[in-house]
């Protein structure tokens, strides 16, 4: 399984990237896992949320396609959704593995995902 975690910002600062990186490394050696940073839409020009949306949508979309396919699980993680615990994210991890395709985490940037996003996820 290839798990694809794809945030909206900038580059980690090099301590957090080296805890992302520990962290990382504790994965099963069968679970592929990978970190895109997608650019934010920058929040000038009086952009409208949905428009800034729109456009970090595209960059997400991109990222997934091109790093997991178009036919990976798409999960959404909201300010909005539903709290899950860690035994609860480690079981859903085995279920998406045993499940054989891969998945993509979906971070939105500072006004969130876009609608559309987050319709289309599966979680």
């Amino acid at each position: 399984m290839k798990l694809l975690i794809v945030a909206v910002g900038q580059r980690l600062p090099a301590w957090a990237q080296a805890a992302c990186d520990d962290y990382l490394r504790r994965f099963p050696p069968d679970c592929k896992v990978e970190v895109r940073a997608v650019r934010a839409e920058p929040r000038t020009g009086g952009k409208a949320p949905l428009a800034l949306q729109a456009a970090e949508h595209e960059r997400i979309t991109a990222a997934i396609e091109s790093a997991a396919g178009r036919g990976a699980r798409r999960i959404a993680l909201d300010e909005h959704g539903s709290a899950v615990d860690t035994r609860t994210l480690a079981a859903r991890l085995k279920r998406w593995q045993e499940g054989g395709s891969s998945v993509a985490l979906m971070i939105g940037g500072p006004d969130g995902l876009a609608p559309a996003l987050l319709e289309g996820a599966h979680e």
